[in-house]
């Protein structure tokens, strides 16, 4: 798995989202690293978790500014991040509790589903949100 680096595919063109893209981007980043460098479960865990309540903070501030402007496609964008947190919160409770949770793919997914997450669905209402002159 390769590092997370920001590109031009990753804006949304709008400051403080884009700046929270980078916070999350660091954050698996540093996941990965301590995997790579032999960190515990508990070490990983803690990391987890740090990443768990950054993501719910961005989530929320995302759905505050499509709640704002009237984005359309809200509801769908919320149900997104619940799947996504809901999926995220299962695997750090097992790998809490020692459940059998294999570190790399369970750290591949999230790498994966962030950028899927930042691609698809937040590029919806990046041009939506700067219409309505938030930027």
């Amino acid at each position: 798995m390769t590092l997370l680096t920001w590109n031009h595919a990753c804006s949304v063109g709008v400051r403080a989202m884009d700046d929270q893209h980078g916070i999350l981007m660091d954050s698996i980043n540093a996941l990965r690293l301590a995997l790579l460098r032999g960190a515990g479960r508990e070490r990983i865990s803690e990391l987890l978790d740090e990443f768990i309540e950054f993501a719910r903070m961005h989530f929320w501030s995302e759905e505050q500014l499509m709640e704002q402007t009237g984005f359309a496609g809200l509801e769908e964008h919320r149900a997104e991040h619940h799947r996504m947190l809901a999926g995220i919160l299962q695997a750090a409770h097992r790998l809490q509790y020692g459940d059998g949770v294999q570190l790399r793919p369970l750290l591949c997914g999230l790498h994966q589903g962030f950028l899927h997450h930042m691609e698809t669905f937040d590029q919806k209402y990046a041009p939506w949100l700067r219409e309505h002159g938030v930027n």
